[in-house]
Order: structure tokens, then C-alpha cells, then sequence
């Protein structure tokens, strides 16, 4: 990476901070550099100082910006495993609450969520479940809230959907309509999808489960502590927590707060105090 272009990052990413207060600087800068120039391509802008000038002088076109370089990957009941494993160690509690409440931090666009109601639908305990999902990217929000999806999308839901154990065909869930496939409403009807931004987020609730899976790894160690903070603050006494294969928590100072209930499938459980 030349001299220019890091001065250049470092100014557009100060700029958006000050002018927008999102705060991209902790992000893991290999992979926010790979988005930032595809955004570049596609907009045909020639650097990075052209990019901040855009941006500076449109809110909307920040917007367009912050929802191109978020990251989006997900499929429903993606990694089965993690999901059986939900069903089997975390559901059994849950259903000793006369109410559940759920946060889905990075829902993307919505298959996850969708997953967790449709297994919970399965267990008898979804109508007293409450579930919040978030993320920064409105645009993925948005495709979310409809529930639609490509019938592609849907076959491959099915594949993974076996391996949960589940009670029911996936079929029961959806219906498929003009190409696309539509989750059910009573699968949908209990789930709140709102806009929030991780990095600057605060406490707006007490959950007895939360999801945040394959967020943190695009992020500095010291911005996943902060983060796991939140969400560990975020939590009731036994609470649970269900984060990426590929993450932990056992480098933060509050990890020693939570009990491993599955280290495969990372869910853990916030002991009492």
C-alpha cells in the first residue's frame, strides 16, 4: 500500500467519523480497503480524496457508501451444526421464561433471523418470543423485512435445514409465489428489524439470547472487546450467547463471567454473579 493512499484512507475515514459519526477506523483495514476500492470501480471515482469530497457533501451518498462496503454474507441455518446445537442446549431454558427476548446483532438480510423463529416456531415456545434484529446496512434491512428470496436461496435453506433435526418439512415455512419464495407471516410477525450501528451502539435492552455471528472478525481486537462488552452488558444472569466459529471471547477481561456450553458451535452462558 503506497504513502498516498494510507493518507488519504486515514482522511476519508476521519472525515465520516467527524461528519457522520460512524467510525470506520477500527475495522480490520485489509478487508475495508478490498470494499472500499470495489466501491471506487463501481462509481467510477479515481481516488480516495475524490471519494470524501462525495461524501462530504451528501448525506445520501453516504448512505449508498456505508451500505456498499458493509458486509452482507449469510444464508439460512448457515453452519446446521450451530443451529442443532441452539435447539438442543439453548431452547430448553428459554422455555422456562413466560417471555423471551432476542437480540440478532448483524442480521444482514434476515436469513438467520428467520432460521432461529423457525425452530422456534418447531419448539412451541415463538409466540412468546420477542426477537430484535439489527444492522447498519438499511438497504439489507429492508430486503429483511419482506422475507423474499430467490427459490435458490431456498433450496440450499432446505439442505442445511436437515441437519437441525427438525420437526416439520421446511416447506410448512414458506411460500413460493412469481419465482421467489416468501417466509410465512407468523414466522415473521414477531421479529422487530431496526437500524444499528455496533461500533457506536449502547445498551437499549436485557436479552436472554444473543446472536452475533461472523460480525467481529472483520474487526480490531480492540473493537471486538468493546463489542463483546456491550453485548455481555446486554445480557440477562444466565443468559446465552452464540458468536462465529471463528471468534471468542476469551480475550476480554468479562469472559470469566460466562460459562462454555458449546465450543464448536461458540455458545456460551453468563453465569450468575
Amino acid at each position: 500500500m503506497n504513502t498516498n493512499f494510507d493518507i488519504e484512507y486515514d482522511l476519508l475515514l476521519e472525515a465520516i467519523r467527524v461528519k457522520f459519526n460512524n467510525d470506520f477506523s477500527q475495522y480490520a483495514k485489509a478487508s475495508l480497503t478490498r470494499r472500499i476500492q470495489n466501491f471506487l470501480i463501481k462509481e467510477s471515482i479515481p481516488h480516495l480524496g475524490e471519494l470524501t469530497h462525495r461524501l462530504l457533501e451528501s448525506e445520501d451518498y453516504f448512505i449508498k457508501f456505508k451500505n456498499a462496503v458493509s458486509v452482507t454474507v449469510t444464508e439460512m441455518f448457515r453452519d446446521p451444526e450451530v443451529f442443532k446445537s441452539i435447539r438442543e442446549n439453548v431452547f430448553p431454558y428459554l422455555a422456562t421464561y413466560p417471555e423471551i427476548n432476542i437480540w440478532h446483532a448483524g442480521c444482514a438480510t434476515g436469513q438467520e433471523v428467520y432460521s432461529l423463529a423457525i425452530m422456534l416456531k418447531e419448539e412451541g415456545i415463538y409466540d412468546k418470543t420477542n426477537i430484535y434484529a439489527t444492522d447498519m446496512n438499511n438497504e439489507s434491512l429492508d430486503i429483511a423485512r419482506e422475507g423474499i428470496y430467490t427459490n435458490e436461496m431456498i433450496k440450499s435453506a432446505t439442505i442445511n435445514f436437515q441437519k437441525t433435526n427438525p420437526q416439520k418439512p421446511f416447506s410448512d415455512y414458506y411460500h413460493s409465489k412469481y419465482g421467489k419464495s416468501i417466509i410465512n407471516p407468523d414466522i415473521r410477525k414477531n421479529v422487530t428489524f431496526i437500524e444499528h450501528n455496533l461500533v457506536n451502539g449502547k445498551v437499549f435492552y436485557k436479552f436472554n439470547f444473543i446472536i452475533c455471528r461472523n460480525v467481529m472478525i472483520y474487526f480490531t481486537r480492540e473493537l471486538q472487546s468493546k463489542i463483546l462488552n456491550l453485548l455481555s452488558s446486554s445480557l440477562i444472569t444466565n443468559g446465552f450467547l452464540c458468536l462465529g466459529t471463528k471468534e471468542s471471547i476469551d480475550f476480554i477481561d468479562t469472559s470469566r463471567s460466562f460459562s462454555m456450553i458449546d465450543n464448536k458451535s461458540k455458545i456460551y452462558q453468563k453465569c450468575k454473579k
